[in-house]
């Protein structure tokens, strides 16, 4: 029987994301460890929202072409268009318009930050700095599996 992809960080999936990976902390990515991909997957892409924000989903972090056969991805990837280490893995806008990672900063109340893992079966042909809704439109067709981890902050 097939396995369920699965990504897991630092925190339980529901529990509290610990300081340092938020806006009141360091402000750093948190280690991503990754699970049971399908041995068709070429690459795989990370998408971290927050679904409580008040204008709708608030995209944190948008990540793509890491390779399929990578297990854990390192805290604290820089915010760069290419992510060291990751052997070509690129990075696109949030919605604070940065590159790279932005941790939760919710303005009221406790927020549920969404991290979502995609194994995809191609590379994308997807400029650095691309949005969520690019990404979600060049992933169209590829995706093999889906999982996500919920973490909750408040200030």
């Amino acid at each position: 029987m097939e396995e369920d992809l699965v990504i897991k960080s630092s925190f339980e999936d529901g529990g509290y994301i610990p300081e340092e990976y938020t806006a009141d902390g360091k402000d750093i990515s948190p280690p991503v460890i990754i699970e049971n991909v399908l041995p068709e997957a070429e690459t795989l892409a990370i998408i971290v929202d927050d679904p409580d924000a008040p204008g709708g989903a608030f995209t944190h972090w948008l990540i793509w072409n890491i390779s399929a056969d990578v297990k854990e991805i390192l805290k604290n990837i820089e915010k760069k268009e290419k992510a060291k280490g990751l052997n070509g893995a690129l990075q696109g806008k949030n919605d604070f318009n940065n590159l790279g990672y932005m941790g939760p900063a919710p303005p009221s109340g406790v927020h549920t930050y969404r991290f979502f893992i995609y194994a995809l079966d191609a590379e994308l042909n997807l400029k650095a700095g691309a949005d969520k809704e690019t990404l979600l439109n060049s992933m169209e067709g590829h995706v093999l599996q889906k999982a996500v981890l919920k973490g909750e902050y408040t200030r």
